[in-house]
């Protein structure tokens, strides 16, 4: 599991009513569990346990663990790397606190601050009466590069510590992403994953994490599947000092004589979604309506009444300064848009969105190996669009599971055969799908997530033109097609939950797109 996956996971249990703190609890007493297991058939002497903590989550299981092993009757030496102000954890400070209150102490704790790199040249570790398990609660999953001076001098004495190395979610040192170490890590014997093996782990194999254990600590499924506010943390933070257009161009190719609002409704989602510049390239016949709309707006006119390769040349030069394009809101099916957006589809090389009549126009094979896209369809788009490769039998398995009534709605023992046959489809493509309805299903090889933001007053038109932007918007913010394909439709039906909340069922897509900073920033739950 990628770390990212693995923290939004943590923080969406939040959403779900689990608090983080709960999780630490069964983390600590999951690893207690585990060091008097392997403490059963590894050693003859007394044993001594030594925990060295970092300041965050990692810390905090740490201290979790080590209430729970004193509870066992192991003497327990806590080293912390950092002083109680320091701790970035409020779980873990609260644990950590817990720790700080047993005094007088019956059991054999002890819990020593290390200040500085010198303090660790003091430390006598070595007992000829004990043999020693070592708790490596260091980092985490929050290792990026080299180590500071005092990390990596606390990861030479661990690794110099004559005992069992036991390290706790990743080997301090070693990137929970890829499994390369950069500079140093901690020699484990064992590591222990929560939930599920975190994919640097795996990649880097026995010899660089020992053995390996996973630990349930009550997750629950809907934590990991279902998008919640914890997936936020997927966005990425400005720059304080970035400037115009560091942070998202787009270019929307879209509009005709008959609609020109929906490129402008994408318009105003990307910009409400953190978009710097927004260019929309559209007919002659839409363009004056267009720039009526919005001063935000720079509205590039096409030669004709209609989309044509007469443009191509302009469009190209256009994506060219731009980060992330959208093609097909309220476009039409003209023929000559067709062949435009086919040549579009091949020559374009940033990330891109199909949407609207684009699905009906662009050929499938000229896009299922592109990785930074994302499709919008819903079930007849999905089905039109997928008409080549899809069978009768996955679609008309994936229609039952879609209809679904509320008391089976979602029931995994139920359904996940036909999601599976409708993945077996989604995987032709090498991009990201959101098929959206009643729950949206947003898929990208084996990934799956679903969304159950929004509300019937979503129906109104322009909702999906609304969904594109986010989707064009995030995209152009460098989040990866399915980062960014999971978030737009969370972020579009919160939006809509908000719009409904203030205005029933009278708000459009434009009234929606006002909410949708707020929920972007994590201001409204």
């Amino acid at each position: 599991m990628d770390p990212i996956d693995m923290m939004t996971t943590d923080y969406n249990c939040e959403y779900l009513g689990l608090s983080r703190l709960c999780l630490m609890e069964n983390a600590g007493k999951s690893i207690s569990d585990e060091i008097a297991a392997l403490s059963t058939f590894k050693f003859s002497k007394p044993i001594k346990i030594i925990i060295f903590t970092g300041s965050g989550g990692n810390g905090g299981d740490g201290f979790v663990a080590a209430r729970h092993l004193l509870n066992r009757g192991f003497e327990v030496q806590v080293y912390c790397l950092n002083t109680l102000d320091e701790i970035k954890s409020d779980d873990a400070l609260a644990n950590l606190e817990i720790l700080m209150s047993l005094e007088p102490r019956v059991s054999r704790l002890s819990v020593d601050f290390i200040k500085d790199s010198y303090d660790l040249d003091k430390l006598d570790l070595n007992d000829s009466n004990s043999e020693f398990i070592v708790l490596d609660c260091l980092l985490g999953t929050g290792i990026k590069g080299n180590l500071r001076r005092k990390l990596r001098k606390t990861v030479e004495l661990i690794n110099e510590i004559n005992g069992l190395k036991v390290a706790v979610d990743v080997p301090s040192g070693l990137d929970p992403l890829t499994g390369e170490i950069s500079d140093i890590a901690v020699d484990a014997d064992y590591t222990i994953s929560f939930h599920k093996i975190k994919t640097g782990v795996k990649l880097a194999g026995e010899e660089k994490v020992g053995g390996m254990i996973t630990c349930d600590i009550g997750i629950p499924l809907e934590a990991e599947i279902f998008v919640e506010g914890g997936d936020l943390l997927r966005l990425k933070n400005r720059n304080n000092d970035s400037h115009k257009g560091n942070n998202g161009k787009v270019l929307i190719v879209g509009g005709s004589k008959d609609y020109h609002g929906a490129p402008a409704i994408s318009a105003k989602a990307a910009i409400a979604t953190g978009a710097d510049l927004t260019y929309i390239y559209t007919p002659k016949s839409a363009a004056l309506a267009i720039k009526s709309l919005s001063e935000d707006f720079i509205v590039k006119e096409a030669k004709n009444d209609y989309l044509s390769l007469d443009d191509l040349e302009d469009i190209l030069e256009l994506a060219s300064k731009v980060d992330a394009v959208l093609l097909g809101p309220g476009s039409s099916q003209n023929e000559e848009t067709a062949k435009l957006f086919n040549v579009l589809a091949m020559k374009i090389d940033k990330p891109l969105v199909l949407d609207a009549d684009a699905l009906k126009l662009v050929d499938l094979s000229l896009i299922s190996k592109k990785e930074d896209l994302i499709i919008t369809p819903h079930l007849a788009e999905f089905k039109s669009f997928f008409r080549n490769i899809i069978s009768n039998e996955d679609l008309s398995n994936f229609e039952r599971t879609i209809k679904l009534d509320d008391k089976d709605n979602l029931d995994f023992r139920k359904v996940n055969d036909k999601i599976d046959s409708l993945q077996r489809v989604t995987k032709k493509i090498k991009g990201s799908i959101i098929l959206k309805g009643k729950y949206d299903f947003i898929f990208n090889g084996n990934k799956l997530k679903i969304n159950r933001t929004g509300n019937p007053g979503m129906t109104v038109g322009g909702t999906g033109d609304a969904l594109a932007g986010i989707c064009l918007s995030l995209l152009s913010q460098e989040l990866n097609s399915f980062d960014a394909a999971l978030l737009a439709p969370y972020l579009n039906g919160k939006a809509g939950d908000l719009a409904y909340e203030a205005q029933g069922y009278g708000f459009g897509a434009q009234d929606l797109t006002q909410y949708l900073g707020a929920v972007m920033s994590g201001l409204i739950d």
